[in-house]
């Protein structure tokens, strides 16, 4: 006759097993990255995927005077640290000249310059939908878009901005 003994060892040890897998756990996961770039380096950023090559076509539009004074009041402010001081310039100069791409462009980069991340995405937007699609003006919208997303940590959206900054290079015209 066969005896329950080994049936109830065995039965034993699988509890045990179960006991102590019961125990362990998995590691939680590890935390997300925390990004570290400072409004600054976004703007470096923005201000290097601008580039400077004279042998591009760059669309550069005629400006009011008040507007450029406002603009250079607003140049002083940001050199000087004053960052709320260069917006309320920029906010002056916008309703005076709505569509001009290159105004929203500057207030989104003091916004950028802010932390403002949602203000920098919605103005720089709106230079896009106005602006020139090509040219340093173009490719800083765009990668003022991707900064801001960065910030926000949406890396597919930041991805996709700044696949748009390469379709605003179109060399200039060749004259021989």
């Amino acid at each position: 006759m066969n005896s329950p003994l080994p049936i109830r060892r065995a039965l034993a040890v699988l509890a045990a097993s179960l006991a102590l897998a019961a125990c362990t756990s998995t590691p939680p996961p590890p935390p997300p990255a925390v990004d570290t770039t400072t409004p600054a380096q976004r703007m470096a950023a923005v201000q290097a995927a601008a580039g400077a090559d004279d042998k591009e076509l760059s669309v550069q539009p005629l400006r009011d005077p008040q507007v450029d004074d406002l603009r250079h009041v607003a140049t002083e402010r940001r050199e000087a640290g004053d960052l709320a001081g260069a917006a309320e310039a920029l906010d002056q100069a916008l309703p005076l000249v709505e569509s001009d791409p290159g105004i929203l462009q500057e207030r989104a980069e003091i916004a950028l310059l802010q932390g403002d991340w949602a203000r920098a995405e919605t103005l720089a937007r709106k230079a896009v939908s106005l602006g020139s699609r090509t040219g340093p003006l173009c490719r800083r919208h765009w990668a003022t878009v991707e900064q801001a997303h960065l910030a926000r940590g949406e890396k597919e959206n930041a991805t996709s901005a700044h696949a748009q900054i390469e379709g605003c290079t179109v060399p200039g015209i060749k004259r021989y």
